[in-house]
């Protein structure tokens, strides 16, 4: 992780990939970003593993994603941080993601969402 700048933009965008309604319907797409490992814990309280994701994918959201900052935890595993702000529900939540690099490639391993009111 020598150029965090690169790193950080990179692990944005990806993130950002992670909104866009043909990756949340392709399982394939969202197949190739998820480690086989990788579970998250909603805003909602729910829990998701990879293998539980259904056929037509985790469904398309209008949300938006700002204050992304990285925290690397070694070499190949970063922390990201970030707020994301709901468009149709009016509402804020504060969202972490644990990206592992393995495979030649950045993977999601772990996601959770907190709802927050600001």
């Amino acid at each position: 992780m020598k150029n965090n700048n690169l790193l950080k933009e990179h692990l944005r965008k990806l993130e950002e990939m992670l909104l866009r309604p043909d990756i949340r319907t392709s399982v394939n797409e969202l197949r190739n970003i998820l480690a086989d490992n990788y579970f998250e814990i909603g805003s909602s309280g729910k829990i998701l593993y990879k293998d539980g994701i259904p056929p037509g994918g985790i469904g398309i959201v209008n949300m938006q994603l700002s204050e992304f900052e990285i925290h690397p935890l070694s070499d190949k595993i970063v922390l990201a941080t970030y707020r994301i702000f709901n468009k149709e529900t009016q509402q804020y939540t504060l969202r972490s993601s644990i990206w592992k690099y393995m495979e030649n490639r950045w993977q999601l391993v772990f996601h959770q969402g907190t709802k927050t009111n600001f």
